[in-house]
């Protein structure tokens, strides 16, 4: 090996060796943490909406990426493919992607909440692969901590000037 490959190479090896030291002693910045995170932490694992009919929406919820995002995925009856909606701060706010169903990803914004709060409020930001702002997308969410085995979502529908909502109840499936 060449001296100057040689150099290269093993300057590569040392930063590498001492990126996790440097991200340890302070030098990554992090966000602040989020009230509204924290509740949505605490949704982790499984939950289930019983249908009239005896079928059954199931919610996972899963922290992802080292404890800075959550994933919520939807497998609900007459679904080729689960959705799954993405949870993460954005400085003092907490910021969602829903991946939906109906082919566009909105994405909303939730500001900091009380510290008891028993709700979080999304509203619409923008979204990706939305044909026309009057296109049917998600438009808002709320979820609402009923306790700590009980929560809803209460979605927001939009088209054109039309919206709709409709509530989900959630109970956690326990193993």
């Amino acid at each position: 090996m060449k001296p100057t490959r040689c150099l290269l190479a093993s300057a590569l090896v040392l930063a590498l060796a001492a990126a996790p030291a440097y991200a340890a002693e302070g030098g990554a910045k992090t966000a602040p943490p989020h009230a509204g995170f924290d509740l949505l932490k605490s949704l982790s694992g499984t939950w289930e909406r019983k249908h009239e009919d005896g079928k059954v929406t199931k919610l996972t919820y899963a922290i992802v990426s080292d404890g800075t995002a959550l994933m919520e995925t939807m497998d609900a009856p007459g679904m080729h493919a689960a959705m799954v909606t993405m949870y993460h701060a954005d400085g003092a706010d907490l910021l969602m992607t829903h991946y939906c169903g109906s082919g566009n990803q909105p994405r909303m914004r939730c500001a900091k909440p009380a510290k008891d709060a028993k709700s979080l409020s999304f509203g619409f930001v923008d979204a990706a692969n939305l044909a026309t702002p009057d296109a049917g997308h998600m438009h808002d969410l709320v979820i609402t901590f009923v306790d700590a085995d009980h929560i809803t979502q209460e979605w927001t529908w939009k088209q054109g000037d039309k919206e709709g909502k409709e509530l989900f109840k959630f109970e956690r499936k326990r193993a």
